[in-house]
């Protein structure tokens, strides 16, 4: 499928047909997330596959009913500590030449990054980067034919129990995956003229 028609063919998903989702495909839709981009390289998304009868049962205690209900369903985490290789993740940025010809000095006054970040600030930024891979991952999806819908009406803490996280991953939204069962309309979205501020 062209990207464009991707993007207007996504929606959110809440009827799953029971049929499983190949292999190859759940491949390709981790992959398009293993190449999204991030804030220096950080790549902070981590994920977890619950496919199994047993795990979408207890699954069906943490969250709501179609989640549990989808083949599968990717718990997609941030790892709270990414930003600790940063030095190691520059580095391969500098062997790719990310930064060839760039102007890098920040002007004065200006933030010199997650060095100054508190701890909310990190963890916002962090949870910022394993979005646009969620992203990455919906649109693959839609462009295999599959449905999914961002979920983050679940129990933080009773899933990272459950799937004994280790304390640094912080679950940020539930991916359930699988076959539409249902063509939902496109929803009303607001005209540009209410979503561009302004050109200056």
């Amino acid at each position: 499928m062209e990207l464009k028609s991707v993007i207007e063919a996504r929606r959110s998903i809440r009827r799953f047909r029971p049929d499983p989702i190949p292999e190859e495909h759940i491949e390709q839709i981790l992959e398009a997330a293993r190449l999204a981009p991030s804030g220096g390289n950080t790549q902070p998304w981590r994920f977890i596959l619950i496919s199994s009868p047993a795990a979408r049962e207890k699954l069906q205690e943490l969250t709501l009913g179609f989640v549990a209900a989808a083949p599968l369903t990717i718990a997609c985490c941030t790892d709270l500590e990414a930003n600790r290789a940063y030095r190691e993740r520059y580095r391969e940025l500098l062997q790719a030449r990310a930064f060839e010809g760039v102007q890098l000095k920040m002007p004065e006054g200006a933030s010199p990054g997650d060095a100054a970040m508190n701890a909310d600030q990190l963890k916002g930024y962090l949870n910022l980067n394993t979005a646009i891979a969620v992203e990455h991952m919906i649109l693959r999806a839609t462009d295999l034919g599959l449905g999914s819908c961002w979920v983050m009406m679940f129990d933080r803490k009773k899933l990272a129990d459950w799937l004994e996280l280790a304390p640094n991953l912080a679950p940020v939204c539930l991916l359930p995956l699988g076959y539409a069962d249902q063509q939902p309309l496109p929803r009303p979205r607001k005209g540009l003229n209410e979503i561009v501020l302004k050109t200056v």
